[in-house]
């Protein structure tokens, strides 16, 4: 007999099983896709335009769909966004057996994808307070769960692909993925009940039921209100903007290093591609520890010491070893030990931004703070080429980690972090 009544874990654990399997999927394609349009294009150019198609809608649905979901509810938003990118993911399965995938079609297609996931992904997150209640677990703990189950999707999917893109060709690994997004809605559907996440209504009473259209002036105005609503109460919170600022600017620097730094030094200092995903998978296997820690032992933690020294010691090393030297197994080892320094922050940051949002605004907020950023990822792209081509990358390396460095010591000189501490006053609490 359980020694503490109510306590439901199942919920929780079925949907950061769902966000491991559709995490996975989607790994699988982050492969397949690119490879697909190379093989089917010859092009570079077009291999960038597909991902661009993919990521554009979805962010915009990060940052836009918040009163959507609300209206819809969280677990139908989740449902409804995991089916139909299973349809639209094999689509482009079916297509691309059949030969008859024009390249403007999987553009549509992968938009689409994208701009459902989006949409479910703004979902997701809130789901996880309701959850963590009904299994009487900390913030820290859920957050630190599913954190890791997409660490672990990450690290498991994007090996196996290149593995399955070989064995099953691009479009039978496409096939997987759709397959892992209707697993997650059957999970969920079937594990996740309704009203263990169900939420006091964030639209007025008075707003018109249904989804807003151009015909409705009604209500298309107060969705737009609502969104206005959320982005005040950002506005307002300057916690939450300043975590927004650092996040953005440590994942335009971080994608300038997976994405140029690191291929570079790979492959023009050490000429072995695997160097690569040694170090690689060194960082996201440390994350997946980091993030695992901090789930289970989180709750114990100082919140604003733990997240200032862990940023502080995960962020800028990685970038002064790349420049240091070629041997792969020094530079990994720094990967892994920063990789979880880096990965106990996420779970911290969650258990905050669920503290200082009230549940009614959470999708907007925190799909607006999602989307921003992400905003910065594919101009690190772009900053780390030209960095790296204009001054070479051992200069570009160390200037993009003295900059890491002085924005990850802020949280330890600047007051507004110590917000950061369990009990300290914020918007949400006023």
């Amino acid at each position: 007999m359980s020694s503490t009544p109510g306590r439901r874990r199942g919920p929780l654990l079925a949907l950061v099983a769902a966000y491991f399997v559709s995490g996975t999927g989607t790994a699988l394609s982050a492969v397949a896709i690119p490879w697909l349009v190379l093989v089917t294009t010859g092009s570079a150019v077009a291999t960038g335009v597909a991902g661009f198609a993919e990521m554009a809608p979805y962010v915009l649905l990060q940052a836009t769909a918040g009163p959507l979901v609300d209206r819809l509810g969280l677990r139908r938003t989740f449902l409804l966004g995991n089916l139909a990118a299973a349809v639209a993911v094999f689509l482009v399965f079916l297509l691309g057996e059949l030969d008859a995938l024009p390249f403007g079609v999987l553009l549509a297609l992968v938009a689409t994808a994208g701009a459902v996931r989006g949409a479910a992904d703004a979902a997701t997150t809130p789901m996880l307070p309701p959850l963590a209640r009904l299994a009487h677990w900390s913030d820290e703990r859920a957050v630190g769960l599913y954190s890791g189950a997409n660490r672990a999707g990450l690290l498991i999917g994007l090996p196996l692909a290149g593995a399955l893109v070989a064995l099953l060709g691009p479009a039978g690994t496409v096939l997987l993925d759709s397959i892992s997004f209707l697993v997650a809605a059957v999970l969920t559907a079937v594990f996740v009940p309704a009203v263990a996440v169900t939420r006091p209504p964030a639209a007025e009473p008075s707003a018109a039921p249904g989804l807003p259209h151009a015909a409705d002036g009604s209500g298309l105005r107060a969705y737009l209100a609502q969104l206005r609503e959320g982005a005040r109460f950002l506005r307002g919170d300057r916690l939450l903007l300043s975590l927004l600022v650092l996040i953005v600017i440590t994942n335009l620097l971080d994608q300038a290093m997976n994405a140029v730094f690191l291929p570079v030094w790979a492959h023009d200092r050490v000429h072995d591609a695997v160097a690569f995903g040694v170090v690689g998978g060194a960082s996201g296997l440390g994350m997946l520890v980091g993030v695992l820690l901090t789930a289970w032992g989180g709750r114990r933690l100082p919140r604003w010491i733990t997240f200032a020294l862990c940023t502080l010691l995960a962020s800028a090393p990685p970038f002064f070893a790349v420049a240091g030297t070629d041997a792969v197994l020094p530079v990994a080892a720094v990967f892994f030990v920063c990789g979880v320094f880096g990965g106990v922050p996420n779970p911290i940051v969650g258990a905050v931004q669920f503290e200082r949002v009230p549940p009614r605004l959470q999708t907007r907020v925190l799909g607006a703070m999602k989307a921003s950023a992400y905003l910065g990822i594919p101009f690190g792209s772009l900053l780390g080429g030209l960095l790296a081509q204009s001054v070479g990358l051992t200069v570009a390396c160390v200037a993009a980690g003295l900059v890491m460095l002085v924005v990850t010591i802020a949280p330890l000189v600047f007051p507004v972090w110590r917000g950061l501490d369990r009990g300290a006053p914020g918007p949400a609490a006023e």
